[in-house]
């Protein structure tokens, strides 16, 4: 999974498949990738509408074991780890100690002193390291094993249906942010039920000598429900129109949670000290009596299309940046989203306009996200 070639770039397990397909593919965090396979909206509406396949082995997979593994989880991040049910999974954040977002994370707690993190596959290293110093005096073990592990994503409707057809796991009773160990298609995997997408859908993370085997599978038993392999293109407008934040657009270490609008996943009332708490306290004090600019949802009301970078203007005078922006196939228009000054952030403010390259487009201000599943 970690081979390299001349390109010096990390391929997945699954990497002749993609080319096989005819995928376009593209350097992402170090990582050789598929772009697309053919037309990125095509691939974003059969997520939307049936069944989408995605590759995610570039994701990094740390596994924290040992009798003080909670103790340790809850002091290196900002969340509750500890009080994570056996098979349940939770979203949370790992701070450096001034309180800026080293990077989001999910972590899956699979047995009484077993946890699994993924991080996003550019900071995979930093928050390994960060872990690996933070570990000290703590009766726990930190687990490079990003090697170990094929990531392979079956999200929208018609994904349950597919899965089923593959695996004799209680697929109805797995709720979302969980996960269960099971085999699908014979194939030992942990089943979760989480994803980057705004649909239902699984996470199956599996050896990456079965990563081929499982996906060839799934290819079969979603022909009659439409499945289609699908890239990281797609992967970012679905994101992007459920309104979930991408690390190094929405994400960085000069924002902390409080400035993201994310400070529900900092849990003070935890025991113990915890990296980056001082700081984070005097953060949440700062945005009650000073609110710090507000993400939101930007549509277009023309065509053009704004990106990450983008200074957001009202009455000649810059208000905000746009973090992510593309043309979102489900709402048929161009959309961003941006931090604005609180002043302009709510839904429907009048007079805003991205700056694309010196002309002023107005843009609609609404709330995140953009698309919501019908559940």
């Amino acid at each position: 999974m970690s081979s390299t070639e001349s390109t010096g770039l990390r391929h997945t397990a699954l990497d002749a498949l993609h080319r096989s397909l005819g995928a376009t593919m593209t350097d992402f965090a170090g990582w050789d990738m598929p772009l697309r396979y053919g037309s990125e909206r095509d691939e974003h509406n059969a997520v939307r509408t049936r069944a989408g396949l995605f590759d995610l082995s570039h994701m990094g997979e740390i596994t924290v074991t040992g009798p003080a593994a909670a103790a340790f989880l809850n002091f290196a991040l900002v969340g509750n780890i500890a009080s994570v049910g056996v098979g349940r999974a939770r979203y949370t954040m790992i701070c450096q100690a001034d309180g800026g977002i080293l990077d989001d994370l999910i972590v899956y707690r699979l047995a009484e002193t077993e946890y699994m993190i993924v991080a996003n596959a550019s900071n995979a290293q930093v928050v390994l390291d960060a872990l690996t110093e933070r570990v000290a005096g703590f009766d726990a073990e930190v687990r490079d094993d990003r090697d170990a592990y094929a990531l392979i994503a079956v999200q929208g409707p018609e994904s349950p249906g597919i899965l089923k057809s593959l695996t004799d796991a209680d697929l109805d009773g797995l709720k979302y942010y969980a996960g269960l160990p099971g085999t699908v298609a014979g194939v030992p995997a942990l089943i979760a039920r989480t994803g980057y997408t705004g649909e239902d859908g699984f996470e199956l993370f599996v050896k990456p000598e079965h990563a081929v085997e499982l996906w060839q599978a799934l290819t079969k038993a979603g022909e009659g429900a439409g499945l289609v392999p699908c890239g990281l293109s797609c992967r970012d407008t679905l994101r992007l129109e459920a309104g979930m934040p991408l690390y190094g657009h929405e994400l960085t270490t000069s924002l902390t949670p409080f400035d993201a609008g994310l400070g529900r996943v900092v849990k003070f009332e935890k025991e113990g000290d915890f990296v980056g708490r001082a700081a984070l306290e005097k953060a949440a004090a700062r945005a009650e009596t000073n609110p710090p600019r507000v993400l939101v949802g930007l549509v277009a009301e023309g065509r053009r299309v704004p990106r990450a970078g983008y200074p957001v203007v009202a009455g000649g005078e810059v208000i905000g940046e746009v973090t992510s922006g593309a043309p979102s196939p489900t709402l048929g228009k161009p959309i961003a989203m941006a931090y604005v000054d609180a002043a302009h952030s709510a839904r429907g403010t009048a007079g805003v306009a991205v700056d694309i390259r010196g002309s002023h487009e107005p843009y609609e201000v609404v709330a995140l996200p953009f698309y919501k599943r019908q559940k």
